[in-house]
């Protein structure tokens, strides 16, 4: 499996924070943001791994991460119009195509090691998996409704929510969700969303899902970038930082010393 993280957007909700730099290169916690959805991709087993990003500040993304983790193999798409999430993957057809995929949104952070669900996804005949948190204000997200063991509908960003069961920034797709999207229509956003693509394995009775138990948030607004500072700093950070090879774990650290 191969991953990816999508980093576009101008990340405005962060402003002033993002006037200079790109939105998942402001820190949560003494890391950057993109370090969390890397170390859910790294916790995977995942050693390739793509970003889409765009913006003017498109090359320090790639300068900081091929300079902290030469262990890992990144390819780095340039995203020029923020176009929704199906779009920014679509971006990566020509350098990942029959490859399944682990997608993270580069804002997301989680708690959970997914490493056993995915083994389980990749010895399935499943075509795409989601993975769905209760939240208390669901409108905000897309929103799985359940019956029994499977989901029977998702909505983006509905007025009256069929659950509380929102549609967190991590999915796996099989081989075909690059053909997929090239059949999606813009909504009315103009954007190819991610729950339209959903919905199309959820047509076919090839979509599965995840229930997350621990963390969940985006870190893409003030009060959720709050959030996630408050968890990091109660223990996440470190897990992360002692989760990193010899190499990486010394370059960040001794930076964070640096900074103290």
């Amino acid at each position: 499996m191969r991953g990816l993280i999508l980093a576009g957007g101008l990340g405005t909700r962060l402003y002033p924070l993002t006037t200079a730099m790109n939105k998942h290169l402001v820190p949560i916690g003494n890391l950057p943001m993109i370090e969390y959805p890397l170390y859910t991709l790294r916790k995977l087993g995942v050693h390739s791994v793509s970003v889409v990003t765009g913006g003017e500040y498109f090359q320090d993304v790639a300068a900081y991460l091929a300079r902290t983790h030469e262990d890992m193999n990144f390819s780095f798409h340039y995203q020029p119009k923020a176009s929704g999430i199906a779009q920014a993957i679509q971006v990566t057809r020509p350098f990942l195509e029959g490859e399944p995929l682990a997608v993270i949104l580069g804002d997301n952070i989680f708690e959970d090691d997914f490493s056993s669900v995915a083994r389980v996804f990749e010895n399935t005949s499943q075509g795409a998996m989601i993975f769905l948190k209760p939240v208390e204000d669901p409108e905000r997200f897309g929103v799985a409704e359940p019956l029994d063991d499977r989901i029977i509908s998702i909505e983006e960003k509905p007025k009256n929510p069929k659950s509380n069961l929102a549609v967190t920034g991590l999915y796996f797709f099989d081989r075909t969700v690059f053909e997929k999207i090239a059949t999606l229509k813009p909504s009315a956003r103009g954007e190819l969303e991610v729950t339209d693509l959903n919905n199309l394995y959820l047509a076919q009775g090839n979509l599965a899902y995840h229930k997350v138990k621990g963390f969940w948030s985006d870190a893409g607004t003030y009060p959720s970038r709050r959030v996630c500072e408050e968890f990091i700093l109660e223990g996440h950070e470190g897990t992360v930082i002692n989760g990193l090879p010899e190499a990486s774990r010394t370059l960040i650290l001794r930076n964070m010393g640096e900074r103290a």
